[in-house]
């Protein structure tokens, strides 16, 4: 993906998304049914942790051009509350290691929810404190990660940005592809011991 996407000729509540340095726009088909994947075009697939899929299917789909996006403004810094206080979050991890020692698990992700309200919109048109396209332009400047992407879909209530550095799924017809980082190596001389159980972990998951 480039590191700049662009976004300004689209508003702010026009559906669209940026995936793997593809602009897609022009929204075709929204559903959660994942059986209409086999159908033909270009999907978006949003795969939440709790309930259904939302797969939305674009008819346009142009490469990215670089561009630096609008400002990012964001709530204020100030705003900003976690799920996890310092104290419950060296306990969690205390919890985890012993738990790893027990071997009861192999690994455990311990995160938190941060969350801050969002200002209001003052309506005019260079407004992007509300766009999460704008947001998504701004990571990718300042943490040009090569699977960042963009899905906004107002009327479903779907706005992401991510920054992630590994590829979770991609589909081309019969073949998928899957570039996670754990596990893996340039080389299989850069292959170390923590790679190589990482490796198995995974597999063996």
């Amino acid at each position: 993906m480039t590191s700049r996407p662009t976004f300004r000729r689209q508003g702010h509540a026009e559906p669209l998304a940026v995936l793997g340095g593809r602009l897609c726009t022009d929204l075709v088909d929204v559903t959660s049914d994942l059986s209409a994947l086999d159908s033909n075009g270009f999907w978006a697939v949003i795969l939440p942790f709790e309930g259904s899929p939302t797969c939305a299917r674009f008819g346009s789909v142009r490469a990215a051009r670089p561009w630096p996006g609008l400002p990012w403004s964001g709530p204020d810094p100030r705003s900003w509350t976690s799920s996890l206080s310092q104290t419950g979050f060296v306990a969690g991890v205390e919890t985890i290691r012993q738990e790893i020692a027990n071997g009861d698990v192999y690994q455990v992700n311990l995160t938190r929810h941060l969350r801050a309200e969002m200002p209001t919109p003052n309506k005019q048109p260079q407004d992007s404190s509300q766009d999460i396209a704008a947001l998504g332009a701004a990571l990718a400047v300042g943490n040009p990660a090569p699977f960042s992407a963009v899905v906004r879909l107002p009327a479903h209530g779907v706005q992401v940005a991510s920054a992630s550095p590994e590829r979770f799924l991609s589909r081309d017809g019969r073949r998928v592809w899957s570039s996670p980082i754990k596990g893996t190596a340039a080389t299989a001389d850069g292959f170390l011991a923590k790679d190589r159980a990482e490796n198995i972990m995974i597999v063996d998951l």
